[in-house]
């Protein structure tokens, strides 16, 4: 499989092009970025592949290209337009004469901030406060001497989970309007 280097002035990354190597340094670039990005978020780079591909392409794409010119499996490239429709960022689109469904990239970045706050933030705050509470439990049976100093800590962890619980959905809110 050729690839190309796609270089940042503090990383370089390598960008996997398709068989015959006909990505565009344009199209190479745009994959680049968003597999960086998608490392912060913990996404497979599969995600940022295909997005990276839409992002640029001036055409709506079927899964069948998207396979061809990124070099994926069908399994892969079927993830991850459904996690990228999913979370707002492709939609399908018709093209007459043409029986597949073609997906294009939804390019605002209110719909790439909603998507991460709803699938991946709102889940984990929540787990991370079931979590607090069974640490507050926890604390609240262990003797005297042991439980003040960490009462205190627990209690400002359960502050600061509250304020990020109500913080969150009122940002998706804000984003949504």
């Amino acid at each position: 499989m050729s690839s190309i280097l796609a270089q940042d002035k503090s990383t370089e990354e390598q960008v996997v092009a398709a068989p015959d190597g006909q990505l565009s340094p344009l199209e190479t670039e745009a994959i680049g970025l968003f597999i960086q990005l998608g490392c912060l978020v913990s996404q497979p780079r599969s995600f940022a592949e295909v997005y990276g591909l839409l992002f640029v392409s001036p055409r709506p794409m079927p899964v069948e290209l998207l396979i061809e010119r990124l070099g994926a499996s069908r399994a892969s490239a079927e993830r991850a337009v459904l996690f990228l429709r999913r979370a707002g960022l492709l939609r399908m689109v018709y093209v007459p004469g043409d029986r597949r469904m073609h997906y294009e990239a939804v390019a605002e970045p209110r719909h790439m901030v909603m998507g991460f706050l709803r699938d991946q933030v709102l889940p984990q705050l929540t787990t991370a406060g079931n979590r607090i509470d069974r640490l507050a439990e926890a604390v609240r049976k262990l003797p005297g001497d042991e439980q003040s100093p960490l009462s205190d800590r627990v209690a400002k962890l359960q502050s600061w989970g509250k304020k990020s619980r109500t913080l969150a959905p009122m940002i998706l809110r804000l984003l949504g309007s």
